[in-house]
């Protein structure tokens, strides 16, 4: 039986990983975030809902990146 390709054992931080939880947490959470924080900003056109909408999540995409590979290097990697 040949060795399954899907299977990974990576040295350190698994990029996979971090690469997934990034997408999954910053679809969820990030834009309840982004709809909860569009109450208070008025937003007349399409343009600057577009616009608000690609800042704000910008800004949660990398904080959220940035936590999962802390958390990957520092707890799960332990």
């Amino acid at each position: 039986m040949p060795q399954r390709v899907e299977t990974t054992d990576p040295e350190g931080v698994d990029y996979g990983w971090v690469m997934q939880a990034t997408f999954v947490v910053t679809v969820t959470l990030g834009s309840l975030l982004v709809a909860a924080l569009s109450v208070f900003v008025t937003l007349p056109t399409w343009g600057a809902r577009a616009s608000f909408a690609i800042r704000v999540g910008a800004v949660i995409w990398i904080l959220t990146a940035l936590g999962a590979y802390y958390y990957e290097k520092n707890v799960r990697a332990a």
